[in-house]
């Protein structure tokens, strides 16, 4: 049975510091890439725990569509802007957020799996428009099969570098189905992390699309309109260069697209809720040890901002993929 005393935090790629990964006592925090299979459509691994029962309250940034499976832990309660969500089921489907989330947790593990347009499209035929800022049980989305064979498959385990393994020979099956357009998703995905890209008629003439299908297309398969996506790329990318790099109050790292600091805090505003300042200072534990974490093992360091990979098939996805079920979900 995996407990949250099992969890040393780190991770499977070689050469990266221990450093990485420092957190306060009693919280681990761990990062793995997924398959080179899976590259295109899983975005990464993350694994928080908290040996700590009380109640815990962590911010995020707003993220593409994320699953999370929560391991010995207690109830999780999740606020997006006025909506509030839970407590969870174990396993949950995150919808494409525009606004930072907040938790409420009570120790614990938390497995995240990021999922790309392109896993999206492969995933499901609902629209990701429909679960933009929501968070709703996995089985209702991807089936009943897909939760408890993620479930299972974790209790089993006794050691946190057993999970990307575990992850990496379940996931497949989830993906099975290819999608006709991936070529333009792919297209557009490099784009929304394209620096000085913010222009929703610029993004079309490049994909070759009218504008009424850039709409069509983002909103299916990304979870919200073109213009949202992009100007939330470009917060993102200004936001974290300020934290990590310049400081709050050098604003010449911020965006050449902004006009000005204010242009630039009018979108903290719809996409944090509060200022920059306010927003680091208050609950963001988890969120600031993540984005050096996940830098130094994925390279970027918060999922909106992830490149797009090409796949690459390992031999290991390929017979773990041919595997029945049940050998599926051994560690």
């Amino acid at each position: 049975m995996m407990l949250v005393d099992h969890v040393r935090g780190g991770t499977n790629s070689p050469a990266v510091p221990i450093e990485a990964f420092a957190m306060p006592p009693g919280m681990r925090m761990r990062y793995d890439l997924p398959d080179p299979a899976l590259a295109e459509l899983v975005t990464g691994y993350a694994i928080y725990s908290n040996v700590d029962r009380a109640p815990m309250i962590n911010w995020y940034l707003p993220a593409p569509a994320m699953i999370s499976v929560l391991v010995d832990a207690g109830p999780l309660d999740v606020s997006i802007g006025n909506h509030r969500f839970g407590p969870l089921d174990r396993a949950s489907l995150y919808g494409p957020t525009s606004r930072a989330f907040r938790t409420e947790t009570h120790g614990g593990i938390a497995v995240g799996i990021g999922l790309s347009a392109l896993g999206w499209a492969r995933m499901t035929v609902r629209s990701a428009g429909d679960f933009h800022n929501r968070v709703v049980p996995l089985a209702g989305v991807a089936g009943p099969a897909i939760s408890t064979r993620l479930a299972d498959g974790l209790d089993l385990l006794d050691d946190d570098a057993k999970i990307k393994p575990l992850l990496d020979s379940i996931l497949p099956s989830l993906f099975r189905r290819p999608h006709p357009r991936e070529d333009l998703i792919r297209a557009f995905g490099a784009l929304t992390v394209t620096d000085g890209v913010i222009e929703m008629k610029d993004v079309a003439d490049r994909l070759d699309i009218p504008t009424h299908e850039l709409r069509r297309m983002a909103t299916r398969y990304f979870g919200m309109p073109p213009k949202l996506l992009l100007r939330r790329a470009r917060f993102l990318r200004s936001f974290i260069r300020l934290i990590t790099d310049a400081g709050l109050n050098d604003y010449s790292k911020i965006d050449s697209s902004y006009f000005d600091a204010s242009h630039f805090l009018r979108d903290a505003g719809t996409f944090l809720g509060t200022t920059p300042r306010r927003f680091v200072a208050s609950e963001t534990v988890f969120l600031k040890a993540s984005l050096r974490a996940r830098a130094a093992v994925i390279g970027a360091p918060t999922q909106a901002l992830h490149g797009v990979h090409k796949p690459a098939p390992s031999t290991a996805s390929r017979s773990q993929a041919s595997e029945p079920a049940a050998s599926q979900l051994r560690g």
